[in-house]
């Protein structure tokens, strides 16, 4: 079987471009793009490369392999994780994950937080400021202090920094703004869960859906007096590869009755917004001990080093499942849904 992998490099971002220091920080590096095409060619005869990038309609129309691993973000675009499904939707080509509009619903974390909402998966109470008329006196009159303040279009931490909890209105304002004004896009604000904070890898569809083993977020890691949310800084600059971090658990110690609510909210949001083949769900608990979801991320991150601190490896070796395994679990799972 020929399986294309579609993907987004990370690049550095340049002075000239005018973009956030961020920018690309959702894009997989060349050693993550380059352990899934060995995972795949462990199974599979043969890998064909498609960078989603302008010219990978005219790649994947010319090459039209059986089926693809998706792993690619997009760059441009509030839908742009969708536009690389949609593509292979138009050419008829099988690929993993999620359908286009799944993808964009959950990359805009309000639209998201609606669906949960009107399925009753708890989430916490959000508001959301648009532009720079925001009015944070507004905001502050329905939600309560303290606030997580984020992009409302992003993923892999970008625009959470240590500050992006705020407990006044000032600091509410000052923060909005510097979001719109950095990214170009509105902003999310929620109110802060102050509670455990977990993250749960799905694998399969339908009746076949599990949860692998929880990992838990242990913030105590992190420097004294660091914000205990995973923001920038706690991934891409307190936690790195030659020094990691002792920030996760996996499995998560739980006591059964917590364990199953945290799976059953995990499991009513992939369903929810109709997540395929796997996924990876951020939960955090509220003040009364109860799950809320913080976001999905149908397409998760996969960095094949342990000491990298990847959440869905680290619950798939757990579960027993090494590199290889996970990765062509995926696209088994992909098959059976397409009938292959």
């Amino acid at each position: 079987m020929r399986v294309g992998l579609t993907y987004n490099l990370r690049k550095e971002v340049s002075s000239a471009e005018g973009l956030p220091e961020d920018f690309y920080a959702e894009c997989d590096a060349a050693s993550t793009i380059d352990a899934v095409k060995a995972a795949i060619l462990d199974r599979h005869e043969d890998v064909i490369m498609v960078e989603a990038d302008e010219c990978a309609f005219e790649k994947l129309k010319k090459e039209r392999p059986d089926i693809v691993f998706n792993m690619a973000e997009g760059l441009w675009g509030e839908s742009r994780e969708a536009q690389l499904p949609a593509i292979m939707e138009m050419l008829r080509i099988p690929y993993t994950g999620s359908s286009p509009l799944a993808l964009a619903l959950t990359l805009n974390k309000a639209k998201a937080k609606e669906i949960l909402s009107c399925h009753g998966v708890p989430t916490a109470r959000f508001t959301v400021a648009a532009d720079a008329s925001f009015d944070a006196v507004m905001a502050a009159s329905r939600l309560n202090f303290p606030m997580m303040v984020k992009p409302l279009l992003e993923g892999s931490s970008k625009g959470i920094r240590n500050d992006s909890v705020v407990h006044n209105i000032d600091s509410l304002k000052k923060k909005v703004e510097s979001l719109i004004s950095g990214y170009r896009q509105p902003a999310l604000i929620e109110e802060y869960l102050d509670g455990r904070e977990f993250t749960v890898a799905l694998l399969g569809n339908g009746a076949k859906l599990r949860c692998l083993p929880i990992v838990e977020i242990n913030y105590s890691a992190l420097p004294e007096g660091v914000t205990p949310i995973y923001s920038y800084e706690a991934k891409w600059i307190f936690d790195r590869p030659e020094s990691p971090l002792d920030i996760f658990s996996c499995p998560a110690k739980l006591d059964a009755g917590l364990k199953k609510a945290i799976e059953a909210a995990a499991i009513n949001a992939f369903n929810a917004l109709d997540i395929k083949d796997w996924c990876r769900i951020d939960v955090r608990l509220d003040r009364a001990g109860a799950p809320n979801i913080i976001e999905l991320n149908p397409l998760p991150g996969i960095l094949a080093d342990p000491r990298e601190n990847s959440c869905f490896p680290k619950a798939a070796r757990a579960a027993g499942l090494d590199f290889s395994t996970m990765v062509n679990s995926v696209i088994d799972i992909a098959r059976e849904r397409y009938g292959i």
